[in-house]
């Protein structure tokens, strides 16, 4: 096997580790967007996202500390998103030189 092969394969490999990671990550992380409603003058906050065909509404609750834990793990969750996005396109294009190999 040629080095060009060699670092194909382990680079191969290393990009096909990373998106499994990413991907188990990605299951414990929450989706959806935060909303906050005002009822006499409290503002309560709810979790919104999408389970198949229907939008659901989670309940959060008051703690400013709870909201912003949250968001914080949506903001992750989008940096994951798009991590996983390049590194699949990164995967194309690895399998590519490895068939012109």
């Amino acid at each position: 096997m040629s080095m060009l092969k060699m670092v194909i394969s382990r680079e191969e490999l290393r990009n096909e580790k990373m998106i499994e990671e990413y991907t188990k990550e990605l299951e414990n992380l929450p989706k959806g967007r935060i909303t906050p409603k005002t009822v006499n003058g409290k503002t309560y906050y709810y979790l919104y996202f999408r389970n198949g065909e229907k939008i659901v509404s989670k309940y959060i609750g008051k703690d400013e500390t709870r909201v912003l834990i949250i968001r914080e793990q949506l903001t992750r969750r989008n940096q994951v998103e798009e991590i996983l996005k390049k590194l699949k396109e990164e995967r194309a294009k690895i399998k590519k030189l490895g068939a012109i190999l």
